[in-house]
């Protein structure tokens, strides 16, 4: 079969189910998450799936079990030649990271798409199409979808988001994108009365050709420099969610982000502002310790929740549970719903998760934690005594603000990690008192309890607070930020368990 056969503009949902990807070749590249759910979707709508990776199959048996014993062509290891994988495609399909405009990608991948690319661009008929997971779930779906991003805050506000879309029962809630199950594969289910929430990371947005309903954003720091080169091409990859928004739609912003506030000047849609002081018209503030909002298109302002009531910690989360707030009030949820559902809403794994508290030391994942606005915010975010355990792979941001709010917040910081000891020199420059330095992050969990414990015990109120929030990738040590939290929790537990035989003992 000729390439170029499948034609995204007309490509359907409804269309899937009738058998458009019947007989169809389609090449999936990255067997991550986002390609193994690719790889089933398309081979249940009958298409001939072919998967490529760089990685050999003995790395990958774990993703090949997941394919659930699909019949699919796999390609993979580095002796293969990334392009006989689509020599006869219809459609290319890719993982996020997966991006002939990336230079963390592969070098030999990139050039590779990058001709495919180019041939779709002059001959579009006969040569296959790009596309990634994201922007095939968005040129497809049926219903209204709620896009979160930002450096920053994008897991919990999109989490929260969908904890209040779901208290209405009429309309079923969906929550993905970056974080969850790969929206493709909840296609076949939904409905025009469904809501998606869709989490949205950088690595999605240049690989957009539609934006969702409603976007919202949380703030625009700088991050992901590797990828992007500088930080005035990461701020524009981060504005084209708000360029692509449903005419129809609306943009959520941050008023106290002034980069996330500036996307509204050019505009087309309706703006909601959402920020720390009083509310514009239209948008979320804070009044007398309540979040309020201030009617749209109506004058007056109402009350939503007290922020004494939020059980999620620190003042960066009382800004996210107002873009939330906003969102939700945008698709009718009342007032007294969205308090009941704030109130109850814990957070979730990775972002300030309260893991355990032993002996009045309570042990706080930050894992995601990886760049320094957000753990400038989790130091902020507890009273001391406070240990900082921190350090990992040097994402190569700007790191010199940390320092003087460490010394300011923590009593104690512990590195851990391949940049372990720049932080260590940053954090003793800076005058926090004391430093030292961990071989891994069990070590570290053991010291800073024993540092927590003493200063407990010298009189300073309880409880005491070991965080871990590293301002710095996983991967020297770890697969992923989430392995990294679940061995803090792992650390955690067997120092619980220590501390439990000790005493009986």
């Amino acid at each position: 079969m000729s390439g170029g056969s499948v034609d995204l503009d007309r490509l359907t949902a409804a269309g899937v189910r009738q058998g458009a990807l019947a007989g169809k070749s389609v090449t999936v590249l990255g067997l991550a998450r986002s390609g193994i759910a690719m790889a089933r979707y398309f081979n249940d709508a009958g298409a001939r799936v072919t998967i490529y990776d760089g990685r050999a199959a003995t790395e990958l048996a774990g993703a090949i079990n997941q394919l659930g014993g699909r019949p699919v062509d796999l390609r993979l290891g580095p002796e293969v030649d990334p392009a006989t994988a689509w020599a006869d495609a219809d459609l290319i399909a890719t993982s996020p990271s997966i991006n002939p405009d990336f230079p963390t990608a592969e070098p030999r991948l990139r050039a590779a798409l990058r001709a495919v690319v180019d041939a779709h661009a002059a001959n579009p008929e006969g040569s296959p199409a790009l596309v990634s997971e994201t922007d095939l779930f968005l040129r497809m779906c049926p219903c209204p979808t709620i896009g979160v991003t930002g450096t920053k805050g994008k897991t919990t506000t999109s989490s929260l988001i969908a904890a209040l879309l779901a208290t209405d029962e009429t309309h079923a809630a969906i929550l993905g994108g970056n974080i969850g199950v790969p929206l493709v594969e909840r296609l076949p289910e939904l409905t025009p009365q469904h809501r998606v929430v869709i989490e949205l990371s950088e690595l999605q947005m240049p690989t957009l050709s539609r934006g969702t309903t409603i976007a919202v954003y949380t703030n625009v720091t700088a991050d992901h420099l590797d990828r992007h080169g500088s930080l005035e091409q990461y701020r524009k990859v981060k504005r084209r969610l708000a360029e692509l928004v449903d005419p129809a739609g609306a943009l959520v912003l941050n008023i106290d982000d002034p980069v996330v506030a500036s996307f509204a000047d050019a505009a087309q849609v309706r703006v909601h502002f959402y920020g720390h002081g009083a509310p514009g018209r239209g948008g979320t503030g804070l009044e007398d310790g309540w979040i309020v909002e201030s009617a749209w298109p109506e004058a007056g302002v109402r009350r939503i929740l007290p922020v004494s009531e939020l059980a999620i910690p620190g003042e960066h989360n009382v800004s996210n549970a107002m873009a939330a707030v906003t969102a939700a009030r945008l698709f009718g949820i009342p007032p007294e719903a969205i308090r009941r559902a704030a109130a109850a809403f814990k957070g979730v794994e990775h972002r300030l998760e309260q893991v355990a508290v032993v002996d009045g030391v309570r042990f706080i994942n930050d894992s995601q934690g990886t760049q320094p606005d957000a753990v400038i915010a989790a130091l902020r975010s507890f009273p001391r005594p406070l240990i900082l355990i921190a350090g990992g792979r040097d994402k190569g941001v700007d790191l010199s603000g940390l320092g003087p709010v460490a010394a300011e917040r923590a009593d104690a910081a512990i590195l851990i990690g391949e940049s372990g000891r720049a932080l260590a020199a940053m954090f003793r420059e800076s005058g926090v008192a004391r430093v030292e330095m961990a071989a891994t992050l069990g070590e570290a969990v053991a010291r800073g309890d024993e540092i927590a414990r003493g200063l407990l015990a010298s009189g300073s109120g309880a409880p005491a607070t070991v965080l871990m929030s590293p301002a710095a990738a996983s991967f020297d040590m770890f697969v992923d930020y989430a392995a990294r939290g679940r061995a803090f929790r792992d650390a955690v537990a067997a120092l619980s368990d220590r501390h439990v035989t000790e005493s009986a003992g």
